[in-house]
């Protein structure tokens, strides 16, 4: 296991060269290569020679795929186009999960897309869970600087021992850097990467007030560019599989300098909750959060009851199910 371990941080460590370019050079693999169907029978469908997914939802059912390895860390990206008009109580997530095989203590790293009423924008949150630690969070949401449901657009996850980013169109937009405080709470054994679509009336859009309405349907969400540049993992014995021949010179530790000013741009721009200012949730921040008080102000008059200020009304929920699992989320 120890020579297991010593190939996965070397993979982790040359990921981070590779990403000093950019991600077209990473293989786009057909969808029998590296995934399955999930659920949803005939609402998945393959396109453009088995490189292009489209996932529905309709009265029926959703539908999903899901990647035929598991993974422990690597780079993992899809270009997606999601669902017009009306969307509320709709979800679209791509993301890594070990549920099915960690049912107590399950790891996960998510985008969500979440529909919205017609005229009112998709917004888009990300989680970051470790060892079933649901009920401490660490999701965050943000607006997009476009629309995603007129074009196709990057949405990409970096993952390896010591942190995780996520990035729309190249551009980072969140960073969760790994510290002893966070414990088993960081990500850390294998996982498989999904993709799926399905009705959250319960609680995605306003708390569940605004549900999927299926004068609407079909809701397609369009799928291409799959990437899965990973380290994959034997599933009984969890022995990494990885085979590297790129080069590890100059190999970055972080995101670029200019990467970090678009990923600050954005996120004081973009981001309309996160975790680290919850007072609702949270009496004290979690230990890894790091305050900042300019963005701590511009959270708190976006939003004064959960970031500091007035009174708290009705209940919070954060249970809901996605697809065939349950999953954990709140309902800001």
């Amino acid at each position: 296991m120890e020579a297991s371990h010593m190939a996965f941080l070397l993979f982790s460590s040359m990921l981070f060269a590779f990403l000093s370019a950019s991600s077209r050079n990473f293989p786009i693999i057909p969808f029998d290569e590296g995934y399955q169907p999930l659920f949803g029978d005939t609402n998945l469908v393959i396109h453009r020679d088995g490189k292009s997914v489209h996932l529905s939802l309709d009265e029926r059912t959703g539908s999903g795929f899901v990647s035929h390895d598991l993974y422990l860390h690597g780079y993992f990206s899809a270009s997606i186009k999601l669902p017009a008009d009306y969307t509320a109580g709709v979800v679209v997530a791509f993301y890594m999960s070990n549920g099915d095989m960690f049912q107590n203590n399950h790891d996960e790293i998510d985008f969500e897309f979440l529909g919205n009423i017609r005229g009112k924008n998709w917004r888009i949150q990300t989680n970051v869970y470790g060892n079933g630690s649901t009920n401490i969070g660490r999701e965050e949401r943000y607006g997009l600087w476009f629309d995603p449901a007129d074009d196709f657009h990057q949405y990409s996850i970096v993952w390896t021992d010591s942190q995780i980013i996520f990035y729309v169109d190249n551009v980072p937009i969140r960073e969760v850097k790994r510290t002893e405080s966070m414990g088993g709470d960081f990500p850390s054994k294998p996982m498989t990467l999904y993709a799926t679509i399905w009705d959250a009336s319960d609680w995605a859009t306003n708390g569940g007030k605004y549900r999927v309405n299926y004068k609407y349907a079909p809701y397609v969400a369009k799928f291409s560019d799959l990437v899965l540049h990973g380290c994959a993992v034997d599933p009984i014995e969890q022995v990494g599989k990885c085979e590297n021949d790129q080069s590890s010179e100059a190999i970055p530790s972080s995101v670029t300098a200019a990467q970090r000013i678009k990923m600050e741009n954005f996120r004081k721009k973009h981001m309309t909750y996160s975790y680290c200012y919850d007072r609702l949730r949270y009496k004290a921040a979690p230990s890894e959060c790091v305050i900042n008080s300019q963005e701590a102000d511009r959270l708190r008059k976006f939003d004064p009851v959960t970031f500091g200020s007035g009174r708290h009304h009705g209940k919070r929920h954060h249970r809901h199910t996605r697809g065939s699992q349950t999953e954990a989320a709140s309902s800001f």
